[in-house]
């Protein structure tokens, strides 16, 4: 029983780590920029708008002129309507398990020479909150998930000439979870609660060239970031000689991505976006779970979870109404990692399609203010859980959409 259960749920800290409710499927999370956010992600690596290149290209801190601090953050609610269940268990549906979430981010950059640029990042990459109820009929699978990745970036750029510039920077990522479950035991259900954290890096590295006088073409690459982390599962209103806290460690890979985008000047007034990225979800085809205390077959086990590789679209426009103010759209398309067989309740995300708005205003020659507002729509998808004693069946379907909204200051020197 214990190990069974802390395999489980050492499984369930590992998928929740790669899954997100913010506006990018799987475990991306896209809100490191509200600029970026008002064309719907569209020329991520081919803009350097403001000092949240460092995010979106480290090579573009080469096209900022003067010392930059840009910061703000993003909201996002979500919603969630759950039909079609089945299931054995007892209990509720409400689909209401995702939180109103802040997400922060701010970034630095500041020229050292006419080559050479500094900057500094701090924001969120991945993460995932979602709070069921309590009588929730799948909380043998899931109930509570709370997962973030929290990155400092410091970065240099080095300008090859007139037309080409390239940056890199490393990643210093901070993980860390909880998540609950229940278990059906004899004598009703009892209480799972994990805890893990751990430290890992990685780098951010990328190329900005102007083709032409009106054309960039920019390409990111973000690495993959190995993690070992080290938590503890907690089991309670279990037979008292189960009750306790236990070691759990495991292996988990947040996946490599490459951003390929254009920004095309078409005249003074109008700038258009496109972008593509492809994210390595195959890295999560399998979890190598160690359990030193448990006995075998428990000790160290595999587990697959069946993720594939996705390309992410994203087009999007600016219009410079005035010489102070600017407008922004955009439209992404965003492939779900998963399908109705490896669907889980804690990631029950399917094929996305984010529309978003967006505005700068110059206050000042020195101060930028950037907002943007996103509208994600999902489409169906189920999960379908077969079953044991100690977890019920359970499958339904989800349709899930959610609002973004963003805000961002950008203050030069």
């Amino acid at each position: 029983m214990i190990n069974n259960t802390r395999l489980r749920t050492a499984v369930a800290l590992a998928v929740a780590a790669a899954s997100s409710q913010a506006l990018a499927n799987g475990v991306a999370v896209n809100e490191q920029s509200a600029s970026s956010m008002g064309t719907g992600f569209a020329g991520r690596s081919s803009s350097a708008q403001d000092a949240s290149t460092v995010f979106g290209n480290p090579a573009g801190m080469s096209k900022i002129e003067r010392t930059q601090i840009s910061g703000g953050f993003a909201v996002v609610d979500a919603q969630t309507d759950i039909s079609n269940v089945q299931s054995a268990a007892p209990g509720t549906n409400d689909g209401d398990m995702v939180p109103f979430t802040a997400i922060p981010f701010g970034y630095y950059v500041k020229p050292l020479s006419e080559k050479w640029h500094f900057g500094l990042g701090v924001y969120v990459p991945f993460g995932v909150i979602s709070d069921y109820e309590d009588s929730f009929q799948g909380r043998y699978h899931g109930l509570e998930s709370e997962v973030q990745v929290v990155t400092v970036q410091p970065t240099i750029s080095y300008r090859i000439n007139e037309r080409t510039s390239v940056g890199i920077g490393p990643t210093i990522n901070h993980i860390e979870g909880t998540l609950t479950r229940d278990v059906l035991t004899p004598a009703g259900d009892g209480n799972v609660d994990i805890q893990g954290d751990d430290v890992a890096y990685g780098f951010n590295v990328g190329v900005l060239a102007d083709l032409t006088e009106r054309l960039a073409l920019g390409l990111t690459y973000h690495s993959k970031v190995d993690y070992s982390l080290e938590g503890e599962t907690e089991l309670s209103n279990f037979p008292i000689p189960v009750n306790g806290e236990y070691n759990a460690t495991l292996d988990v890979t947040t996946p490599e991505s490459i951003d390929l985008s254009l920004t095309y000047e078409h005249n003074d007034d109008w700038t258009l976006y496109a972008g593509a990225t492809w994210t390595r979800w195959s890295q999560f085809d399998q979890l190598q779970i160690e359990n030193p205390d448990a006995q075998a077959p428990f000790d160290n086990v595999q587990e697959g979870l069946d993720w594939s590789d996705t390309v992410s679209y994203a087009i999007g426009a600016a219009y410079q109404v005035t010489p102070t103010v600017v407008l922004r759209t955009g439209l992404a398309f965003d492939p779900s990692p998963t399908n109705d067989d490896d669907r889980t309740v804690r990631i029950p995300v399917s094929d996305r399609t984010v529309f978003s708005l967006g505005a700068g205003w110059e206050a000042t020659p020195d101060l930028m203010v950037d907002v943007a507002y996103a509208y994600l729509h999902e489409d169906e998808g189920g999960v379908s859980y077969s079953g044991s004693p100690s977890s019920p069946a359970y499958s339904a379907d989800y349709n899930n959409s959610a609002h973004g909204l963003a805000a961002q200051v950008t203050y030069s020197y």
